[in-house]
C-alpha cells in the first residue's frame, strides 16, 4: 500500500514537471482598467472636496461640492410658485359659478323669462372661466417644470464619482475655480483597479496559440509576487512586422483592490511551449501604443 501511494506521488511529480516546462513566461505591465479625469459641468467655486490621493472612493460617492448659494434659493423660489394653488382654486371655483349660472339662465330662456342677449351672455361667462382655468393650470405647470430645471442646476454642483476606484492625483483645491469644457483642468484623476488590464508582447510564433478565454497565471513583480489567475480579453488582429510581435490584453480580477496597478510582471502561458522564442527586450506598452483591432469573441 505504502508503494502504491509513493508511485501516484512521484507520478503527480512527473506531470506537474510536466505542465510547468510546457509554460513559457513573458513580460507585462499591469494598468488600471480605465483612469478618468473629474471635470466640473459648470463654472463654479469649489467649496468642499471629500477626497484626498491615495483614497479608495465608491461609484455614487461625492466627491466635490460647488458653491451652489444661488441655485438653491432660485429652487427654493420655484417651488414655491409651484405650490401655489390659489390661482388654479380661483378659476376652478369661477369655472363651478358660471357653469351654474349658465344651466340656470338656458332654463329660463326656454321658459321666455330672459332674453337671448342675456343667455349668451352667461354662456361667455362660462367660457372666459374655463379660459382662465387653463391658464392658470398651464402657469402652475410651468413653474413645476422651472422648479425641475433649477433642481438640475443645483445637482450639476454636487460631482460624485462615476465609478470605483483610488484616487491618483487631487489637481484643484476648495476655493479655486472650476472652469467647465474639455480641455480645462480637471479636479481629480480616479483609476478604475477592481479588474486590471494585464498587457502583455509576445512573438509572431505564438499567434493562434492564444484566444480569447485562455487562463494565464499573472506573477507580479516583488514584493508583491504571487500567482494571480487571469483571462485572456483581447488578442491583436494586427501584428508588429518590425518587431515580430502582437499584443495580448489579460483581465485580472483586484475586487479586494490588493494588487497595485502599474507594476511589472510575468505572464506564464500554459498553453505556449518551449517553441515559442521569448523575445528580448519587447516592451508590453507597445501592445497599447500599437493601434490595434480587437479580437472578436
Amino acid at each position: 500500500m505504502p508503494q502504491s501511494i509513493s508511485l501516484q506521488t512521484a507520478l503527480l511529480a512527473l506531470s506537474l514537471t510536466a505542465a510547468l516546462a510546457d509554460a513559457a513566461d513573458f513580460d507585462c505591465v499591469m494598468d488600471p482598467r480605465q483612469v478618468i479625469e473629474v471635470r466640473s459641468p459648470v463654472e463654479g467655486v469649489i467649496e468642499k472636496l471629500t477626497v484626498d490621493r491615495g483614497d479608495f472612493v465608491n461609484k455614487g460617492q461625492l466627491l466635490v461640492q460647488l458653491d451652489a448659494a444661488v441655485e438653491r434659493a432660485s429652487a427654493a423660489l420655484a417651488l414655491q410658485r409651484f405650490q401655489l394653488e390659489g390661482a388654479v382654486r380661483s378659476g376652478e371655483s369661477r369655472v363651478e359659478y358660471s357653469s351654474k349660472k349658465h344651466t340656470r339662465q338656458e332654463e329660463l330662456y326656454k321658459q321666455n323669462f330672459i332674453s337671448a342677449q342675456a343667455r349668451d351672455e352667461a354662456a361667455t361667462e362660462r367660457k372666459l372661466a374655463e379660459s382662465e382655468l387653463k391658464e392658470a393650470v398651464d402657469n402652475r405647470r410651468v413653474a413645476e417644470l422651472e422648479y425641475k430645471r433649477q433642481t438640475e442646476l443645483l445637482r450639476l454642483k454636487t460631482i460624485t464619482s462615476p465609478l470605483g476606484g483610488v484616487v491618483m492625483e487631487r489637481l484643484m483645491h476648495p476655493g479655486e475655480v472650476a472652469e467647465a469644457g474639455v480641455g480645462r483642468k480637471p479636479i481629480l484623476k480616479i483609476a478604475d483597479i477592481d479588474v486590471l488590464h494585464v498587457e502583455v508582447v509576445l512573438p509572431v510564433e505564438a499567434y493562434g496559440k492564444v484566444k480569447v478565454g485562455t487562463k494565464v497565471d499573472v506573477i507580479p513583480d516583488a514584493p508583491v509576487g504571487g500567482r494571480h489567475p487571469a483571462v485572456v480579453s483581447v488578442v491583436d488582429r494586427v501584428l508588429d512586422a518590425a518587431s515580430g510581435t502582437f499584443g495580448v490584453r489579460l483581465e485580472l480580477p483586484n475586487r479586494s483592490r490588493n494588487l497595485p496597478a502599474g507594476m511589472r510582471c510575468k505572464a506564464s502561458f500554459a498553453s505556449i511551449g518551449d517553441d515559442v522564442p521569448v523575445r528580448m527586450g519587447a516592451s508590453p506598452k507597445a501592445a497599447v501604443k500599437r493601434t490595434v483591432a480587437p479580437a472578436a469573441k
